[in-house]
C-alpha cells in the first residue's frame, strides 16, 4: 500500500462525514459525502448497515463490512482493484462503510469498453471469483481518468456457497497469466500460514468475515492458482446478475 493510499485511510477513518447526496439507483441507501480532516478533504460513498435491504441468503447487517472485505482482498492480491475503503463504527447514519469516490464517466462501463480495456479484465475476473461476487453488473467496473481500473459494490460477496454472478465471461478456458496465478498463490499461502499470528490478513478479514467464509477464500484462491485456467459457469446455475448495468 502506498504513501496516498495510507493518507486516503486515514481521512477516511478520522474525518467528519458530511452528506452530500443520494445514490437513488441501488438497492440500499448510499450517500456521497465529503470527508474532512486537517485541512484537507475528499469525496466518499457512504453504504450505512440500516440502510441494508435484507437478504435471504447473507447474515443481517453484514454488506457495509464485506465492502472493507473486498477493500483488504484487493491489497493482499496487490492489484489495486477496490478504491480505499474501510468499515466505520460510528457515522450520520450510524455505522456503515466508507470508500473513496472515484471520479469517472459513468456512460463508459463494460458493455461499451474498448477491445483494449477488456483483455485489461483478466484480474477484475479473478477477483471476482476469489470474492465469488454475486453482482458483478457491467456498471460496477469503472476506469478514471488515469486509465485505472477499479472495481465497487462488494456487499454480496465472500458467502461460502457458490454464488458467482457476473457479466464478464471473456476469457473462459483460457489459461491464467503466470504473474497472476504466482500472486494468487501467494496469497493462498498467506491465508493459511496466517492462522496462528496476528496482525495478518487473517486477523484483519476476520473483523469482517466468519471464519468458514475465510476459509472458503482461501480455498478458492488455492483452487484457481492450481487449475491456472479460467472457468466456465458451473451447470445449473445463473451464471448473470439482474440487471446487468
Amino acid at each position: 500500500m502506498g504513501n496516498e493510499a495510507h493518507k486516503t485511510l486515514e481521512i477516511l477513518e478520522k474525518g467528519t462525514i458530511t452528506v452530500r447526496g443520494e445514490f437513488v439507483w441501488g438497492s440500499n441507501y448510499t450517500f456521497l459525502t465529503r470527508v474532512d480532516y486537517e485541512g484537507e478533504s475528499l469525496s466518499a460513498v457512504y453504504k450505512p448497515t440500516r440502510g441494508e435491504r435484507p437478504l435471504w441468503d447473507f447474515p443481517a447487517a453484514s454488506l457495509a463490512k464485506r465492502e472493507a472485505a473486498a477493500y483488504l482482498v484487493s491489497e493482499g492480491l496487490g492489484w489495486q482493484l477496490v478504491p480505499p475503503t474501510l468499515y466505520r463504527k460510528r457515522g450520520p447514519l450510524g455505522a456503515g462503510s466508507l470508500q473513496l469516490f472515484v471520479d469517472h464517466n459513468p456512460e463508459y462501463h463494460y458493455f461499451n469498453f474498448s477491445d483494449e480495456d477488456r483483455q485489461r479484465l483478466r484480474p477484475v475476473v479473478l477477483f471476482d471469483l476469489v470474492i465469488n461476487n454475486a453482482d458483478r453488473k457491467g456498471s460496477h467496473v469503472l476506469v478514471d481518468k488515469n486509465n485505472h481500473i477499479w472495481l465497487i459494490d462488494h456487499g454480496i460477496c465472500f458467502h461460502q456457497e457458490y454464488k458467482l454472478r457476473t457479466v464478464i465471461w471473456d476469457f473462459i478456458d483460457q489459461p491464467v497469466p503466470e504473474d497472476l496465478c504466482v500472486q494468487l498463490g501467494e496469497f493462498s499461502r498467506q491465508l493459511e500460514s496466517d492462522q496462528e499470528e496476528t496482525g495478518t490478513w487473517v486477523t484483519q478479514l476476520a473483523k469482517y468475515l466468519s471464519g468458514a467464509e475465510i476459509a472458503a477464500l482461501h480455498e478458492r484462491a488455492a483452487s484457481l492458482a492450481q487449475r491456472g485456467v479460467f472457468p466456465a459457469p458451473l451447470p445449473n446455475h445463473r451464471p448473470f446478475p439482474w440487471p446487468q448495468i
